[in-house]
């Protein structure tokens, strides 16, 4: 792809929301350098972020390069756009942990080899370290306070209880300054970020035209909500992150699997590199056999995939599989299994030829006691490996371990425990 087909691209997956007069030809004329920012306030992105993570891959992927830009400085003020009250400050210490964490991220999805290889900088490299008289002459002169006080992200805030400091007011110089140095350095002459960066973005176009008098220009995306009206990007448990020691591969694997049939058409546009031909077909498989699922599976995996490999996706569908459809257990690879013993209740114990039944059970936290193990079994409510337990077995072979080390234990249609048998 190349040119205007980015935007074309951003238009049909519905990621367009705005863009600067004048953005189509210049995408048009040839290559552009084009950056997004991410704000280090975690060591983490979440899956809120892979909006705007995509926006550079489908930059990268229309022949352009991108910028991914972490806020080392801007990181340390707060940007006040969609926000009812001030943030709290972060050390630099904190601030640089953060980075390290992001820049990980985002080194997995974008393709940094080549000529055209994606490159990533922070702001703090010359946010820091800068003369606050020389940037009230060199950038303050540019914009007036009237100018500033029209933008939403300002005027949105000035009306409110708690008002805007001086500090978060000037957030929108600091990020137009990034636009102008990124200009200065590499070339960028295009920013892309969310509908409420839309200020931000065009107060950085004004400060490359003033400084530079060259040409730059600004594409918004679309901020994503759910079918039900809830911003996307959270479960029950919270945020998504796309950090594995914060949500696991495959807390992440059901989180695109739970997605409602209203929205994961959508989800499939935004989150995946399918062409328009296989979403429509999932869109209409979506539509004939919604208890299938096959759009959920499809964009699950693929996501995973992008985030944490094709190893961690398969491991998370392998999972998932068992947990909720009642998959072959005998079939689970040791990666899945040990995937499964974080996610479920788990208990270590001595290697021995045969165990007692009930008391796998009660070890396991199933249950609460040998009596109550040994009433469901007669009842016929206890599972091992998938498989039924009879009234009669009232002991467990050592050689029914999967992968010769794991047994794993239902109790009724949903509550599982996983028993590690290790040798003492």
């Amino acid at each position: 792809m190349t040119g205007p087909s980015f935007l074309d691209e951003l238009a049909w997956r519905g990621l367009l929301f705005q863009q600067t007069d004048g953005a189509a030809a210049a995408l048009a004329r040839g290559p552009m350098v084009g950056y997004c920012g991410f704000d280090p306030t975690a060591s983490s992105l979440h899956a809120g972020n892979l909006v705007a993570i995509m926006s550079l891959v489908h930059l990268q992927r229309a022949g352009h390069r991108p910028v991914a830009l972490v806020g080392g400085g801007t990181g340390m003020i707060g940007d006040p756009s969609g926000k009812s009250s001030e943030r709290q400050l972060l050390t630099p210490e904190l601030v640089d942990a953060n980075i390290a964490g992001i820049s990980a991220q985002l080194a997995r999805v974008l393709d940094f080899d080549g000529p055209r290889g994606a490159l990533m900088r922070d702001n703090g490299a010359w946010l820091r370290s800068l003369d606050l008289i020389g940037f009230l002459r060199d950038v303050g002169k540019h914009f007036t306070v009237n100018y500033m006080l029209q933008k939403d992200s300002v005027d949105s805030r000035i009306g409110s209880e708690s008002g805007i400091s001086f500090t978060e007011f000037s957030y929108m110089l600091l990020q137009a300054y990034d636009f102008a140095e990124l200009y200065r350095r590499d070339g960028v002459t295009l920013q892309l970020g969310g509908s409420d960066q839309w200020g931000n973005i065009t107060a950085g176009t004004t400060l490359v035209r003033k400084m530079h008098g060259a040409e730059a220009h600004g594409v918004t995306l679309p901020l994503l909500t759910t079918s039900a009206g809830t911003k996307f990007g959270k479960s029950e448990a919270g945020a998504v992150w796309l950090d594995a020691a914060r949500t696991s591969p495959y807390q992440f694997y059901q989180f695109w699997i739970g997605a409602d049939d209203r929205d994961v058409g959508r989800y499939l546009r935004t989150f995946t590199l399918l062409s328009r031909g296989e979403i429509e077909a999932l869109d209409a498989a979506t539509a004939a056999a919604p208890e299938k699922r096959e759009a959920q599976q499809i964009l699950a995996r693929a996501v995973t995939s992008m985030i944490h490999g094709a190893e961690a996706a398969q491991t998370a569908a392998e999972v998932s599989t068992l947990l909720f459809a009642r998959g072959d257990a005998g079939a689970l690879s040791a990666a899945a299994l040990e995937a499964l013993a974080r996610e479920v209740p788990s208990v270590t114990i001595a290697t021995a030829e045969r165990f007692d039944t009930l008391e796998l059970y009660v070890s396991a936290g199933l249950v609460a006691s040998k009596g109550e193990a040994r009433r469901l079994l007669q009842q016929g409510g206890l599972s091992l490996n998938g498989a039924k337990l009879s009234a009669d077995e009232t002991a467990v072979s050592a050689e029914r371990c999967l992968r010769g080390r794991f047994l794993l234990l239902r109790k009724g249609a949903r509550d599982y425990a996983l028993v590690d048998v290790r040798a003492t």
